[in-house]
């Protein structure tokens, strides 16, 4: 919440990495494309909350072991929210034991907390732990490590805090005279085990934390703290000291908490599920009390008070937050905030940050342009983008753009795996349809939505914008003069993205079909003509480093060089084409030089890649029964060739590919 409120100098010296991303990012792809994707990610709104529970509505069809009716806790930022109906993965979720209480339940994500943290301890019978900070996490620990057999000292500056530790059967809890405490406790031995849950950006508390430990000793930071250690303090001592990860193993794992991969039970015995399923059995047996840390309550309409109470600074431990016994309605996926137009309107099936960055701009300003519908993900960036954006209903659910009257035109800005079927259901739908690339990630989708495309009515395009941009459309009408094949060569300095990220994985569909359709599409439009022919080679263990050559049904040839492993200081794109005695050579769109007749021109301006002008381009095709702005075979044959080159990547040599 502070961080939210802060200025933007404030957010930057709160997270310096992500200033330093911000800066690598402006080098490669400049600094006004940077600025749209900073402003419009700080706007986006974040739902508050991580630990609930309620009772099942429904299942997804991939999910077992859960059914409607069924009382669950559920963890996770941004899926356990602050809010009467949520969406959350099967593995963030954990039946509630018969006889715990739905407000004990909802203490779940603190008590995984807590647990992993424990089990970073390795607590054996009988052993003497310190607990430094007891709020809820620490409070939770001191029950935990008494339910393991082990003797606990807590320690809080706060003397209600250590007094509530002793009620809940911390052995000896102070609020002063820590180390003396600490001393009498492990008879001048020292602490066996150190659990340090305290919150503060001092590193004064860990070198503590290794004062009193003894030869040997373990550490475990679970609290945010300074961690700038004391050598000597841990040297001397030898003492292990560890980092306990949240909620436990898949923590932060997308294929564990989205997917829904779970790892085998014999190779990780708790997982983050696990850990709340054995959390919460603790507190059926009566081992754990999380409602005694209640110290006030709100009803969810009375929320905002809660904040504002917290926000005062008032001493509280645990806040709960009610809701109806019952939900009031059915579950709405779509909410109209005003009256549309009745025909011809511009739907978004979602809203990330290249739609609000760069399509949204686009279309701002378009004669006749009118926001009809959007859908995302979540109810809360939807209710976001009605409000900022001024569109007339929102929704969660797709179907209600795709059936709606008011809108002609739709564009599909969601991720890589979902733009095959919903094309394709705009398409049946009759609307135009402008999705972001890729157009699909098989060679199966793509051959559905040429047949949808081939038998609807709507116009169709991907959103390959650099043929548009002013210095490629230059380029084009300069080797429009020279006759004959050409010879291309684009280098690209991509920068490299971790392999957790979404567009490595599969809803991603990989670099190559996600990013390489772009410099595919920018070279056949440069060509005049078709790729039939791709060969590909990349570095050893290095799938998105790749030497790419391309055939051209004309005879013209295309390299590009696709790289991953650069330094983001040097630009991000180069291109060069030579044909019959012209040379083009363009340097990230902010430099043009045209070489011809031995006589040199160079135009220079800002960075523009021709999004704006693609989606004006589109936008009048709608309005004025014009051609679509790239040709169907064009948008097939690019496409087809980014799966020729990964299959050219697995299997070596020449892949050639039909195209229509």
């Amino acid at each position: 919440m502070d961080l939210a409120k802060s200025s933007l100098a404030g957010k930057a010296m709160a997270r310096p990495d992500l200033v330093r991303q911000v800066l690598r990012t402006a080098k490669r792809d400049g600094v006004r494309a940077t600025a749209a994707k900073v402003f419009a990610k700080l706007d986006q709104p974040i739902p508050l909350g991580y630990s609930l529970a309620g009772t099942v509505l429904e299942v997804g069809r991939d999910v077992s072991g859960f059914m409607p009716g069924d009382r669950v806790a559920c963890a996770g930022a941004a899926m356990a929210n602050h809010a009467e109906i949520n969406a959350v993965p099967k593995n963030l979720c954990a039946r509630i034991p018969d006889g715990v209480s739905d407000e004990q339940a909802s203490f779940v994500t603190l008590g995984a907390i807590a647990l992993q943290g424990v089990r970073q301890a390795t607590p054996t019978l009988g052993e003497r732990f310190v607990v430094m900070g007891l709020g809820l996490i620490g409070l939770l620990t001191v029950q935990l490590l008494k339910a393991n057999g082990c003797q606990v000292l807590g320690f809080d500056p706060n003397a209600e805090r250590a007094e509530l530790a002793k009620e809940l059967g911390a052995d000896v809890a102070v609020s002063t005279g820590f180390e003396d405490a600490v001393a009498t406790f492990t008879r001048g031995v020292g602490a066996d085990a150190v659990v340090l849950t305290a919150s503060t950006k001092s590193s004064d508390p860990l070198n503590q934390a290794g004062e009193i430990s003894r030869l040997k000793g373990r550490v475990v930071v679970v609290g945010l703290v300074g961690m700038t250690l004391e050598r000597d303090v841990f040297y001397k001592r030898e003492l292990d000291l560890k980092l306990s990860m949240s909620y436990g193993p898949g923590r932060h794992d997308p294929d564990y908490e989205l997917a829904g991969h779970d790892y085998p039970l014999s190779y990780v015995r708790w997982t983050e599920q696990r850990n709340m399923e054995a959390f919460l059995q603790l507190v059926a047996e009566g081992r754990v009390t999380p409602e005694r840390l209640v110290t006030h309550r709100f009803s969810i309409a009375e929320a905002e008070d809660a904040y504002e109470f917290m926000g005062q600074g008032k001493p509280h431990l645990a806040i709960i937050l009610e809701y109806p016994e019952q939900p009031k309605e059915p579950i709405r996926r779509e909410f109209q905030k005003k009256v549309a137009q009745a025909t011809g309107g511009i739907g978004f099936v979602g809203l990330g940050n290249y739609a609000k960055a760069m399509l949204l701009p686009a279309l701002k300003g378009l004669d006749g342009m009118t926001l009809t519908r959007v859908a995302t993900s979540t109810g809360l960036s939807a209710d976001n983008a009605g409000e900022k954006y001024g569109f007339a209903s929102v929704a969660t659910d797709p179907e209600t753009i795709f059936e709606a009257d008011d809108t002609d035109t739709i564009f599909i800005a969601t991720r890589h795996d979902s733009h095959a079927n919903y094309t394709q259901r705009a398409l049946e739908a009759g609307k135009n349809v402008f999705v972001e690339k890729p157009l699909a990630l098989t060679l199966e989708e793509l051959d559905q939505v040429i047949a949808t495309a081939e038998a609807s009515p709507g116009l169709l395009t991907v959103g390959f914008n650099r043929r548009f941009a002013p210095m490629i459309r230059d380029a084009k009408a300069a080797l429009n003069k020279a006759a004959g094949p050409k010879l291309m060569l684009y280098r690209v300095n991509a920068g490299e993205i971790p392999s957790d990220s979404w567009i490595q994985r599969g809803e991603g569909g990989g670099r190559i079909v996600g990013e390489v359709c772009h410099f595919v599409d920018t070279l056949a439009h440069l060509a005049g003509s078709l790729p039939i022919e791709a060969q590909a080679m990349a570095l050893r263990d290095r799938d998105d480093a790749v030497s790419i050559l391309l055939r051209f049904a004309d005879g013209s040839t295309g390299t590009i060089l696709y790289s991953s492993v650069g330094d983001p200081a040097v630009p991000k794109e180069y291109l060069e084409v030579f044909s019959a005695g012209t040379v083009v050579q363009m340097e990230d769109f902010t430099r043009l030089t045209i070489t011809t007749g031995g006589k040199a021109t160079t135009t220079k301006g800002n960075q523009d890649k021709g999004q704006k002008t693609m989606v004006k381009a589109f936008f009048e095709a709608t309005r004025t029964g014009g051609s679509a702005p790239i040709p169907l075979a064009e948008l097939v044959a690019v496409t087809e060739a980014t799966f020729a080159i990964e299959e050219a990547l697995r299997q070596g040599g020449t892949v050639s590919f039909a195209t229509v």
